[in-house]
């Protein structure tokens, strides 16, 4: 048979889509992730590609201060008002703060990268089930900031397979694929 230069995984295109996108997800938020062979080789190509991207854009920034509106609050958090002409008013004040600025280059590679990774948002153990408190997780931001600088000196080969023996199911072989 001809190679495809892909595996099917026995799925439709979009199935398979979804379950590359949702490893190579897990890989890059927890490190390292436990799946069948043919799967890690596959979510690895994903995976090792967007690390390259991130290592190649990671310092392609400009540092900016930007002046910020921002309302007036008290302790207890609600905002200050005022009274104007029998109007209430917020209070706001001016913050200034420094913002990394994407280069075009780099901004592009963030994008190509959302393309692949799903949304990640974290919600604290003591507050499971509920929407309070649930944290989106930037993976954009932990790729660029903490991923990428430990591979600057290396030139790909940022992941790892382990082969951990047969599954008890069907005795596919399983591995952990994890970040070198």
């Amino acid at each position: 048979m001809a190679g495809l230069g892909y595996r099917k995984l026995g799925r439709t295109s979009s199935q398979r889509k979804a379950l590359l996108r949702n490893q190579v997800t897990n890989l890059i938020y927890h490190g390292k992730i436990k799946t069948t062979e043919s799967k890690a080789k596959e979510v690895r190509k994903l995976a090792e590609k967007l690390i390259a991207l991130a290592v190649r854009e990671k310092d392609n920034y400009i540092e900016t201060t930007v002046t910020q509106k921002v309302p007036k609050k008290t302790a207890d958090g609600s905002r200050v008002k005022t009274t104007v002409d029998g109007k209430k008013v917020t209070e706001f004040e001016e913050i200034k703060k420094n913002v990394k600025k994407d280069n075009p280059t780099r901004l592009h590679a963030r994008r190509q990268i959302l393309q692949v990774l799903y949304p990640v948002k974290e919600v604290p153990a003591q507050t499971a089930g509920k929407k309070a408190n649930t944290k989106q997780i930037d993976l954009v931001e932990k790729l660029f900031d903490e991923i990428a600088p430990k591979y600057a000196d290396r030139n790909g080969g940022y992941t790892r397979i382990v082969k951990i023996g047969p599954r008890k199911g069907d005795a596919a072989e399983e591995v952990i694929l994890e970040l070198v």
